[in-house]
């Protein structure tokens, strides 16, 4: 399934197998929540701005249009037309944001639907019953996202209830994978590392998810309030204890400096709002840094967003042109600058693998960590 190519320190350059597709290791996976990219960008502008994987929210879709809907239309995939792996996650971080509506036990959440308000229950036979319908090629296991700062004995039993729930993950999606009408018989469950930022936990936790040797694991519950130095000392804690021949996944991270730095410490798969919600709001990612094209100082600029892109858009349209849409709201502006945003994060994840593969990621790194972060 993972296969690893090269390394550099613990930098990894690999490819993952999946039913639909090979995936080439590190990547940015694209957000498409509901099944689209907020930002009006389809399917077919995924493939042309070099997204690899895209992923849709388990919770969103149960609740629109329902998962029993989307199995019946042929899964994800037909649905939104994307013949390229996608990647579901479970649930567990948008019950995390209905904090103030939602009861926990062993046996899942119970919450009320932010649409409706209808009480939903979700446990992990649930969660795995929904992404089975739609199909995803990788399934996040259901878990609790924890909130930081927590009191470390809650953190210790949340991730004790975090694991039991994991088992019966594993059981429950290899009984949808057996039955006659699976979307998807080959779906893969990713298994789930939580912890807050406390590292004897997180290392405990790793350890014993590890022993249940799923197809990939993830490091969530981070990116949630805690400082990016933080976050990488959790990382560089677990890392060590992640099986090194499956693929590991940084979940809700980050920053293009965030990416960098998080492959140096191991990391293979991410994901992110940023790139699309910066770019609904015009703050677009270059390779000298952060531009705001709303600024005055575009007004009469020919040059394209980034002269060192080759996206659509900068391929053919002006800051002046992109500063005009924006300033007149038409709607083509967030399209565009959406799709720049994205192309630039999917180019960022191809320029870190040819790095790695030429040897020079560290120079790489040393390059542009921080420029990339930098307002300019």
């Amino acid at each position: 399934m993972f296969k690893l190519l090269k390394q550099e320190g613990r930098a990894r350059r690999g490819c993952f197998e999946t039913p639909h597709g090979t995936v080439q290791t590190p990547v940015f996976m694209n957000v498409g929540t509901q099944g689209a990219i907020k930002g009006a960008l389809s399917a077919r502008d995924l493939k042309e701005i070099g997204c690899q994987v895209e992923l849709s929210n388990t919770y969103h879709l149960h609740v629109r249009p329902g998962d029993e809907l989307i199995k019946d239309m042929g899964g994800l995939h037909r649905f939104m037309t994307w013949d390229g792996p996608i990647l579901t996650d479970s649930g567990g971080f948008q019950i995390f944001s209905l904090a103030k509506l939602r009861k926990i036990n062993e046996d899942g959440v119970k919450f009320n639907s932010h649409v409706d308000g209808r009480h939903i229950f979700m446990g992990p036979e649930e969660s795995m019953r929904i992404q089975a319908n739609l199909g995803s090629d990788i399934a996040m296991a259901f878990d609790e996202c924890i909130k930081i700062p927590s009191p470390k004995d809650y953190v210790s039993r949340s991730c004790d209830r975090t694991y039991r729930w994991l088992q019966r993950c594993k059981k429950a999606l290899a009984e949808y994978n057996a039955m006659d009408d699976a979307v998807n018989p080959g779906q893969m469950l990713f298994g789930i590392n939580q912890g807050a930022i406390f590292a004897d936990i997180r290392v405990e936790h790793m350890k014993k998810i590890a022993e249940l040797d799923l197809p990939g694991y993830a490091i969530g519950g981070l990116a949630v309030g805690e400082s990016h130095q933080e976050m990488y000392d959790t990382i560089e804690a677990v890392e060590e204890y992640m099986p090194k021949d499956k693929p590991r996944y940084l979940m809700g991270v980050g920053t293009p400096g965030n990416i960098i730095e998080c492959v140096h410490r191991g990391v293979d798969f991410f994901d992110c709002v940023m790139p699309a919600r910066n770019g609904r709001h015009g703050h677009l990612f270059t390779w000298e840094g952060i531009i705001n094209i709303k600024n005055e100082k575009y007004s009469r600029d020919t040059d394209p967003v980034d002269p060192q892109c080759r996206c659509p858009v900068c391929s053919r349209y002006s800051r002046a042109y992109l500063r005009h849409l924006f300033k007149a709201e038409e709607m083509l502006a967030m399209r565009l600058a959406v799709a720049h945003n994205l192309y630039f994060y999917n180019s960022l994840a191809e320029r870190i693998r040819k790095s790695l593969e030429s040897g020079n990621f560290e120079q790489f790194r040393h390059n542009f960590s921080e420029k990339l972060d930098k307002r300019i």
